[in-house]
């Protein structure tokens, strides 16, 4: 294997190792376990949260923390050239934050629950800064679409394996010699701790190595000067505003979805721990086919002929989820979830990489920028549902919420032209 193709085997694998958090930690089987194990009303700093609202300002806390450090560290990366030191470190205390969740078995240690979670949740976040960076660098415009398909596909895949295995483990304890389900619950948290840092290796071996300039050292002031290049890019560039106002309504939307579809299923419907699971394992593998479907609909057409396609569809599927009464409903509203899901990750990241100056030496403040709008888009999907849960008490009004979204992320899209994406070189 050459360098080349090693540097993108390595590149998709980080996908391979970092995704089983996404699945197993932030999808499927941990946001049941929390309401499972904590109490259906907790009192926090003199309110009282349910326990599905707490879950969702957790997600919007962890986001919120990363979207304001990670712009600072990645301008500090591109400049002190420690790209990849930064991405280990991220992975390292993420898989740690995995780990501590064994240590969750009640709502005595809950505190040890929303530690680890927070944890794990912002390392995850921030390690992918700059792992998108290397996108750019890697291939070319023209091969970027597919290598960022492959790269969710091989993510898709590798976290599939592994919630097969601890679903087995979740269902079948005894086959382990283990007491029960819940403790078999807490080893799948440890093992997606070492899932994750086992199979990074791969990336930090082979992905090109970090180009430091002995000159220059650490200077954050530097990193936030970085970063005001992006920004300032954007601002004077009208299509890159257009995509990345239409980019933040609608990641809102979808990493919402992503984040509490298990509580919306378990409150509202109520999904037993082991049905859920089951959807989110059939999601995810309808997901592998979606990424590169529409993989292919942006190679035959256009990447905003894709992503327009795809917004549409989750437009119609919150306001399915509204009127959603049976689990078969549910399955078929899954399976349109899955088709669309990796498909405008991919899409989404494949386009910004087309989008930003070509060859610009401090591509990993673009990404940090790019980024820091997701993350963001996280805070404030995740935090509008959970305020519209703790005042309503309907998730099911939250969910038709998020509609909203994706119509302004649709209307919005619409002025980026074509001709802003790079195709080829």
């Amino acid at each position: 294997m050459d360098k080349n193709k090693k540097a993108e085997f390595g590149w998709v694998m980080f996908d391979w190792a970092n995704s089983s958090y996404s699945l197993v930690i932030s999808t499927a089987i941990f946001p049941i376990y929390f309401l499972d194990n904590s109490p259906t009303s907790i009192s926090i700093l003199g309110l009282d949260l349910s326990n599905a609202s707490l879950y969702a300002f957790s997600v919007s806390l962890a986001y919120l923390f990363i979207s304001l450090l990670s712009p600072i560290l990645s301008g500090i990366a591109d400049y002190s050239g420690y790209r990849k030191r930064f991405m280990r470190f991220f992975t390292s205390l993420g898989s740690l934050g995995c780990m501590i969740l064994y240590f969750f078995d009640g709502p005595e240690t809950l505190w040890i629950g929303l530690s680890g979670f927070l944890m794990a949740t912002a390392c995850h976040a921030g390690s992918l800064v700059f792992y998108d960076s290397y996108l750019s660098h890697l291939v070319p415009p023209d091969r970027a679409d597919k290598l960022s398909a492959k790269g969710y596909a091989f993510g898709y895949i590798g976290s599939v394996i592994l919630m097969c295995l601890n679903i087995v483990m979740i269902q079948h304890p005894d086959w382990f010699g283990l007491s029960d389900g819940k403790y078999a619950a807490r080893l799948s948290f440890l093992s997606v701790g070492i899932w994750w840092i086992g199979f990074s290796q791969f990336a930090f071996l082979w992905l090109p190595k970090d180009q430091r300039d002995p000159q220059k050292k650490i200077n954050l002031f530097h990193g936030i000067g970085e970063l005001r290049k992006a920004w300032n890019f954007t601002r004077n560039d009208r299509d890159s505003k257009f995509y990345l106002c239409a980019y933040f309504f609608y990641s809102a939307g979808v990493q919402t979805v992503i984040y509490l579809a298990s509580s919306f299923a378990k409150k509202e419907l109520h999904f037993e721990s082991a049905e859920l699971i089951l959807v989110i394992l059939i999601l995810q593998l309808v997901a592998i086919i979606g990424a590169l479907v529409f993989a292919m609909i942006s190679r035959k057409t256009h990447n905003l002929i894709a992503l327009k396609i795809m917004i549409g569809i989750w437009a119609i599927i919150c306001v399915a989820a509204y009127f959603v009464n049976t689990q078969i409903q549910f399955y078929i509203l899954s399976a349109m979830v899955g088709m669309v899901l990796g498909g405008i990750q991919a899409i989404s990241r494949s386009t910004y990489s087309k989008i930003i100056p070509k060859n610009h030496p401090d591509t990993t403040c673009f990404f940090s920028f790019y980024d820091s709008i997701y993350y963001t888009s996280i805070v404030f999907g995740t935090f509008v549902f959970g305020f519209i849960n703790q005042y309503t008490g309907s998730m099911r009004i939250s969910v038709l919420a998020l509609f909203v979204f994706f119509l302004i992320a649709g209307i919005i899209i619409q002025n980026v032209n074509k001709s802003a994406v790079r195709l080829a070189d």
